[in-house]
């Protein structure tokens, strides 16, 4: 589907957008006619007035009917804007709930492989640019298509010697828009492309400016930041002398002055010759130049619909993403023991060697299960597929004994409690964090979640509102082990069977690292666990470890017999030790032995 016929499709998607923007386009029809009718009454009510013996009833008659025109039109064009525009912000309203609804069926992996720029440039700026598209377009139906064709009607109705005479301009406006159009795709292009640079450039200098302030004075990022804009200025400076000639010759022809000085140059001989009436040409003078005065905002329309042709393509992609496949007759897990047969997957477009390659791994009910490995060994990858952040290429995965594409994935993710790496809060309250993941929980039991993740104590001490202290977007309020805290409560209350860790430690400080561990070790009593470990020493005690490997199961067993088996977890323990008694003296490094 090309650009403009998506623009087209989006914009009608409603029902009611697509009333109202019928309705708006009529009305913008009726305003460019109207506006014609009045300015022809004006100009034989002006007419009769220089007559030598003009009829009083003949000029009312005809100022009413300019009266009626003008107004009427004004009015017809005030509505189709306000058509418009509520039109444009309740399409605003419809794409997103439909942008919403799809990503909320897709696959969490291609969620995460959008990532939050692109998705927040879709959703925000993209139905923007289809918001002024809709709004401004219609509008545009009268003064720049309904009115200049109803002017050369009249005008050729009227006297068509003078409608010859105002079609002499055309020809030289066919010109001015070819040049102004000339290689508008690739200069554009260029334009977008810096653009976007400048602003990856100022994003990377403002929020890099710690750490490049303190390794290089920032004169790295700063001329990166600078060629940026050298750039963007360079691509404005050649777009610019490109349509410079064009320009001027736009600025010349069309403009209402060279179709009057036709219209007199041509009208006046005519008149003295008594071709035409002084009535004729005063019309000619009034509606002449609105053809030529149309080109403009048909201009200015068709930069709104290219401006929106990207956007709105980017926007049906989204909005056709295939979606997280349903079964036809889901089945309830029985139980919560995880089983990996066979397990082969490849990331979407990534022709390479698989991530996971024939992976075959149980996990019984209750136990832990530790997955350690050097990075890109596919850990995360292998515990993502559990929830069904994609879905494996062969084999199965299955949770209580059913594959889990045979379980409905709202009933699959109440199965499964997840603590990144990273804890995510929403913007909102501790408690509304917290109940995230049961809404309907109650206040006693948002407490107790948070007593057992250790989190009770520092929200009533240390927050200035307690659990209703709002924790700022993404969490930014709060440190690190705080909002690490209220995501392990948030995965108590939800009371899954299973619990999805990803090294949950990995950034604390020693003290808030044994509280986690605390709250930890609460979370997952009794449930079936898949820990995800970069510290070998958390998870010695588990029931079974699984070492991958470029995507295989290297080796799998307790840490006390793969410490003794010699192989690849041996070393890896070798090198967590020895990392563990690395430290500084004085002005050098030294490892500290025993």
């Amino acid at each position: 589907m090309s650009g403009l016929s998506t623009v087209m499709s989006l914009t009608t998607a409603s029902a009611r957008v697509r009333r109202r923007l019928q309705q708006a386009a009529a009305l913008g029809l009726v305003s460019g006619v109207l506006n014609v009718v009045g300015l022809v009454c004006v100009a034989y009510a002006v007419g009769e007035l220089l007559t030598d013996h003009p009829s009083g009833a003949v000029v009312t008659r005809w100022t009413l009917g300019a009266l009626a025109g003008l107004v009427g039109g004004f009015g017809a064009r005030w509505l189709a804007e306000h058509l418009a525009h509520e039109a444009s912000y309740e399409l605003e309203v419809v794409l997103r709930r439909r942008l919403a609804d799809s990503l909320a069926r897709m696959p969490l992996g291609e969620v995460q492989r959008l990532g939050a720029g692109r998705i927040k440039k879709i959703v925000q700026d993209d139905v923007k640019s289809l918001h002024n598209v809709v709004a401004d377009a219609l509008p545009f139906l009268g003064s720049g298509v309904a009115q200049p064709i109803a002017a050369l009607l009249a005008l050729g109705v009227v006297q068509w010697r003078l409608l010859l005479a105002v079609l002499l301009i055309v020809p030289v406006a066919f010109v001015c828009l070819s040049l102004l159009a000339r290689d508008y795709g690739t200069q554009r292009e260029r334009y977008n492309s810096a653009n976007e640079n400048v602003n990856a450039a100022v994003v990377e200098f403002v929020q890099g400016m710690p750490v490049v302030r303190t390794f290089d004075d920032g004169r790295a990022s700063f001329g990166r930041f600078a060629t940026a804009v050298e750039e963007f200025t360079d691509a404005v400076a050649a777009w610019m002398a490109t349509t410079r000639s064009s320009g001027l010759l736009h600025r010349l022809f069309i403009v209402p002055l060279p179709t009057l000085l036709i219209v007199a140059a041509t009208g006046v001989p005519m008149l003295e010759a008594g071709w035409i009436s002084l009535t004729d040409l005063l019309l000619a003078l009034l509606i002449g130049t609105l053809p030529i005065e149309a080109v403009s905002p048909l201009m200015h329309l068709t930069n709104h619909i290219n401006d929106a042709k990207a956007g709105a393509v980017r926007v049906q992609d989204l909005l056709d993403a295939p979606p997280l496949p349903e079964p036809d007759e889901p089945r309830e897990p029985e139980g919560a023991s995880i089983v990996f047969e066979n397990v082969t997957f490849h990331y979407p477009g990534r022709s390479s060697s698989p991530a996971l390659d024939g992976i075959d791994l149980t996990v019984p009910e209750g136990t832990v299960c530790a997955l350690v490995g050097a990075s890109g060994s596919g850990k995360s990858t292998l515990a993502r597929l559990i929830p069904r952040f994609h879905d494996v290429a062969s084999g199965a995965v299955r949770v209580g004994g059913v594959d889990v594409r045979d379980i409905a994935s709202n009933v699959l993710l109440r199965q499964v409690a997840l603590v990144f790496q990273e804890p995510f809060l929403v913007t909102g309250t501790v408690a509304e964090n917290i109940r995230l993941a049961r809404p309907d929980a109650t206040d006693a039991e948002v407490r107790e979640a948070a007593e057992a993740a250790a989190a009770h104590d520092f929200i009533v001490r240390d927050l200035p509102d307690g659990y209703d202290t709002q924790v700022g977007e993404r969490g930014t309020r709060l440190s690190g082990g705080q909002r690490q805290r209220i995501t392990i409560a948030r995965a108590i209350i939800s009371d899954a069977p299973i619990v999805i860790l990803d090294e949950a430690t990995a950034f604390t400080d020693p003290e808030t690292e044994g509280v986690i561990q605390q709250a930890i070790a609460r979370l997952t009593r009794g449930r079936t666990v898949l820990v995800i470990a970069h510290r070998l020493s958390t998870i010695t005690d588990a029931d079974q470890i699984a070492v991958l490997d470029h995507g295989r199961i290297a080796e799998r067993g307790g840490h006390a017999d793969l410490v003794a088996a010699g192989g690849r977890y041996a070393r890896l323990w070798a090198s967590h030790q020895q990392a563990a008694t690395w430290g500084l003296t004085g002005h050098r490094t030294q490892e500290v032995t025993s």
